[in-house]
C-alpha cells in the first residue's frame, strides 16, 4: 500500500488569463498531509475559501491521520473498541470495503502492522525474515474488523491496525469538493499530492480540465507522459518508481506497496497505475489495489467495471516497457 503522500505526480495545465472580467480564476495553495496541494475555483468574482480548506484537512486528519496520535484512528488502533467514529471514518470504511471485494484483498487497509514494520508507517520499524511475516499476517484482514451499527468499530485482535493512506488522501480531496459544492462552485480542480477531482470546466480556457501524468522512467526531473482531459471525474495514481526504500547494510530495494496476502513488499513488473474514477476515494484506492494485482487480474477487474477506467504501464517478459489502457482512458487522453 502506499502512504498518503505517495503518487504519480500529476501536473494541473492551465491558462491563467481572464475573460473580460467575467470569469475570475482563484487559487489557494498549501501544504497539508505530508504534501502540497492547489485547489482551483472558476467564479464571477474573486473569492477566498483558505479558512474552509484548513477546516477541512484539519477534521479529515483528526479522523484518519494515524500520524497523529489523538485522531479516531489512533485512538481505534491503539485499543479503544468503544469509540463512535465520525461520519467520515464510516465512509472510508464502506469504500474500503467496496474496494477490498472488488480486488479479492489485494486492497486491505488493515495492513498497519505490516506498513510499520517495513517502515512505511508512522510505527516502530522491525527486522523481518519469514517466521516474523508470518506472525505478522495473522494481524491483517479485513474479515477481521467489522463497523458495528452503533458505529463503533471491532477487531478480532487488539493488534491489528488500520492504515487509510492509500485512500485517505482521495477522501479528502472529495471533502473538499463538497465544500466547493456547498459554496456553489460549478467549476473547479482540487488536486493534493498529485491527485485530483474536477467539476465542470476550465472556463478560463473553455476546456475541459487538463491534467498530465509523469513518465515513470524518468529518474531526473519530470517529464510528462501523456495528458488527459477531466469532467466531473476524479484521477488518482501510484507507482513504485519514486516511492522507496534502500536497506543500508544490504543495499536491497523495498518498494512501498505492500502485498497483503503474503505480508512482502512487492516488486511486480507493474510500473505505474492511474485510475479514473467518479470519487478520488475509489480512484486512490483502485490505483493502490492495482499495483499489488497481477496484470491479468487488473484487467479482468476493469472489464467487470464499467465505473472505473485505468492506465497501467508494465515491463513485459523481456524488461520492455509496454502500456494498457482501457477504451473509455484512451478517450480521455484524445479530447
Amino acid at each position: 500500500m502506499k502512504t498518503i503522500f505517495s503518487c504519480i505526480s500529476i501536473l494541473f495545465l492551465l491558462l491563467t488569463s481572464c475573460d473580460d472580467g467575467q470569469r475570475v480564476k482563484n487559487q489557494n495553495v498549501g501544504n497539508a498531509l505530508g504534501t502540497t496541494y492547489s485547489i482551483i475555483y472558476i467564479a464571477d468574482q474573486e473569492l477566498d475559501f483558505q479558512q474552509e480548506i484548513d477546516s477541512v484537512f484539519q477534521v479529515v486528519n483528526k479522523s484518519l491521520s494515524t500520524y497523529i496520535p489523538t485522531s479516531d484512528i489512533s485512538k481505534i488502533n491503539n485499543g479503544d473498541s468503544t469509540l463512535v467514529v465520525d461520519h467520515m471514518f464510516q465512509e472510508v470504511f464502506k469504500a474500503s470495503t467496496k474496494v477490498f471485494k472488488a480486488s479479492n484483498g489485494a486492497f486491505d487497509p488493515t495492513i498497519g502492522v505490516l506498513a510499520n514494520a517495513w517502515g512505511f508507517g508512522p510505527g516502530e520499524q522491525l527486522e523481518l525474515d519469514s517466521l516474523k511475516v508470518d506472525s505478522l499476517l495473522s494481524y491483517v484482514g479485513w474479515d477481521k474488523v467489522h463497523l458495528n451499527p452503533d458505529h463503533t468499530i471491532s477487531k478480532q485482535h487488539p493488534a491489528i491496525r488500520f492504515d487509510f493512506n492509500a485512500v485517505a488522501k482521495g477522501y479528502a480531496i472529495d471533502r473538499l469538493g463538497a465544500m466547493l459544492d456547498v459554496k456553489g462552485i460549478q467549476n473547479y480542480l482540487v488536486e493534493v499530492g498529485g491527485e485530483v477531482l474536477t467539476k465542470g470546466q476550465n472556463l478560463i480556457s473553455e476546456k475541459k480540465w487538463s491534467v498530465g501524468i509523469d513518465d515513470p522512467q524518468v529518474e531526473l526531473g519530470r517529464q510528462l507522459k501523456l495528458i488527459v482531459s477531466l469532467e466531473d471525474r476524479a484521477m488518482a495514481s501510484s507507482g513504485n518508481y519514486r516511492k522507496f526504500r534502500i536497506d543500508p547494510e544490504t543495499g536491497k530495494k523495498y518498494v512501498h506497496t505492500i502485498d497483503p496476502k503474503t505480508g512482502y513488499t512487492k516488486n511486480s513488473s507493474v510500473l505505474a497505475a492511474s485510475v479514473v474514477a467518479q470519487t478520488c476515494a475509489e480512484a486512490d484506492a483502485f490505483a493502490t489495489a492495482f499495483m499489488a494485482m497481477d496484470l491479468k487480474d487488473s484487467k479482468q477487474l476493469l472489464k467487470e467495471n464499467n465505473q472505473l477506467e485505468a492506465y497501467i504501464i508494465y515491463l513485459d517478459g523481456s524488461g520492455n516497457t509496454q502500456e494498457f489502457m482501457t477504451q473509455g482512458f484512451e478517450i480521455l487522453t484524445k479530447n
